[in-house]
């Protein structure tokens, strides 16, 4: 069973910002931490240390959705990327994707294209989201990301 690097967290948390007050994402779900959802209530606050937690429980969850439907062997770099990527779509959306279906059939190069095609919010493209892929599609390869 295969744990996030601090790489992937790193990409996470970048991504995600850390938000101390709940609020409504981009499709109107009650968010806060690092893009925390569950339990989340109106005028609702936390501390850094709380949102770091709540952070570090949570990826085990999502962490298990990639080794429990990933069959292809995952370099830590790959992994990472697929744990982020999962984290902000959702166990759902890879279960029924063609990057899934890619990356099993052991079609590896076709990846990262098929991670940045989920770029959308709501049915609008959203630069945030365009940034977010294209730093996970190039973790996936293994290339720096941070630029992005």
């Amino acid at each position: 069973m295969q744990v996030i690097s601090k790489e992937g967290i790193a990409l996470i948390k970048k991504f995600e910002g850390c938000e101390l007050r709940s609020y409504k994402d981009s499709v109107g779900v009650l968010t806060i931490g690092y893009g925390h959802t569950k339990g989340v209530e109106e005028g609702m606050t936390i501390t850094k240390e709380e949102a770091d937690r709540m952070l570090e429980d949570e990826l085990a969850e999502y962490e298990d959705y990639i080794n429990d439907m990933v069959t292809a062997n995952l370099g830590q770099c790959e992994f990472d990327a697929l744990v982020a990527w999962v984290y902000n779509l959702g166990p759902t959306n890879l279960k029924n994707s063609t990057l899934l279906k890619e990356l099993n059939a052991g079609n590896y190069q076709k990846v990262p294209q098929e991670i940045r095609r989920w770029n959308k919010a709501g049915g609008e493209v959203l630069k945030g989201l365009v940034r977010r892929r294209e730093a996970e599609a190039l973790l996936f390869m293994g290339k720096d990301w941070y630029e992005v």
